[in-house]
């Protein structure tokens, strides 16, 4: 059983809460090999307990999480300790968010004699993924002026339980959610006014709602190296937005879901609650694989619509082959690569799935790839940066109107 302890305020950890320094840590827990665009791949994030100590005191003595006057007061406070006092504040600080479930630090083999904070790897947990992604919802919602949701609108009228129309006569299958009002009315208008009232089976009306239908969406994220060069980090914006997505899904539109699928020279399905850890890879861009797995994955999906939304910055340039080689080319747009990407495009278009494209690049084979893919399955393409990607797509989820559901 989880205990809880509280103590008296002695400001020997600033007065920060742990919910504080994981907003300021969001950043480090989300980063994406950009620091270090040169080092060798590594799928993970790894990192240590002593990474997480400079990344707390980076962060509090930037002091953005705090108001001018309190920043100036933390500032001080700092100035005046020692480098021995600065580290125990910071390991106390850390094991606030230990205790609170926020990270779990776990002992790794291997190492130098006594350095011991150097073989101590740091984990976030689910409860900060959940955090992360509300966060991360907030701001961009609060950047748009959206405060409240509804599910996703149809055409089709359904007999439910909130009323948005008109009554209608019941019809064997409706939901039995009847108007007692239409229903008395239609007994008076063909007996009159007389006690007692009998109601024949033509005077049942039910209430009219929305069609409100269930949407599975497979989130491709283009992880090639090009995420992060060129001077800007792509990839750890895209990784916000989808763990954004997550937590409106879950929240918001319980009958959705949302599963991610990670392509660069192959393709992998990811655990939303993996992605937070995960960094850049390879260097090609295997479009046609990331489309094959989502497929694979809405076709496991019972919902009315189904979606596959790709964020990419490169054209496709990679592909394989039957026999399990990787072809590669990334000069220009290779014809082979093109022809079997579109391919499966195509198949997407006959099994109803919708693909929306937001390009983090607007280079010429870019743009006439998406081009071609809006042309054949009608969707949607946009030109977004990482600092308007969030927008754009949660705005598409919530707003895009369907195809009427039979």
């Amino acid at each position: 059983m989880k205990r809880i302890r509280y103590t008296r305020y002695t400001g020997e950890d600033l007065g920060l809460s742990a919910e504080d320094l994981l907003r300021a840590l969001a950043d480090f827990f989300l980063e994406s090999g950009f620091d270090n665009p040169y080092m060798r791949f590594s799928e993970w994030n790894q990192h240590s307990l002593e990474d997480l100590k400079e990344a707390l005191q980076r962060a509090i003595e930037q002091g953005d999480m705090f108001d001018p006057e309190r920043a100036e007061q933390i500032r001080q406070a700092l100035e005046q300790m020692s480098p021995e006092e600065i580290d125990q504040l910071m390991s106390r600080l850390v094991q606030k968010l230990v205790e609170e479930g926020y990270i779990t630090t776990e002992p790794q083999s291997g190492g130098a004699g006594g350095d011991k904070e150097s073989k101590v790897e740091v984990k976030i947990t689910d409860k900060s993924i959940d955090f992360l992604g509300f966060k991360t919802l907030k701001d961009l919602l609060g950047s748009l002026g959206h405060s409240s949701f509804g599910a996703h609108d149809t055409r089709d009228m359904a007999t439910g339980v909130e009323t948005s129309g008109a009554a209608k006569p019941y019809e064997f299958g409706d939901v039995l959610n009847l108007d007692i009002g239409a229903t008395l009315f239609s007994a008076l208008r063909r007996e009159g006014v007389k006690v007692p009232l009998n109601l024949d089976y033509e005077d049942l009306h039910v209430h009219q709602s929305e069609y409100q239908s269930s949407c599975a969406t497979v989130l491709m994220l283009d992880c090639s190296h090009s995420m992060i060069l060129y001077g800007e980090d792509r990839f750890t914006p895209a990784k916000k937005v989808a763990l954004a997505l997550a937590h409106l899904i879950r929240t918001q539109y319980p009958g959705d879901s949302l599963r991610c699928v990670l392509f660069h020279d192959s393709a992998e399905e990811l655990r939303i609650e993996e992605l937070a850890r995960v960094q850049v890879g390879p260097y090609y861009t295997n479009t046609r694989d990331g489309l094959i797995l989502a497929q694979r994955l809405l076709n496991q999906e019972k919902k009315d619509m189904k979606q596959i939304v790709m964020i990419t910055d490169g054209k496709p340039s990679a592909l394989t082959l039957e026999d399990g080689r990787v072809y590669k080319n990334a000069f220009g747009l290779d014809p082979l690569v093109i022809s079997r990407t579109l391919e499966e495009v195509s198949r997407c278009k006959r099994q109803g799935i919708l693909i929306n494209t937001f390009m983090l690049a607007s280079d010429y084979g870019l743009v006439n790839f998406v081009q071609k893919v809006t042309e054949l399955c009608r969707g949607k393409a946009y030109f977004t940066t990482p600092y308007t990607l969030g927008q754009y797509l949660l705005m598409d989820y919530m707003n895009r109107k369907t195809r009427t559901i039979h």
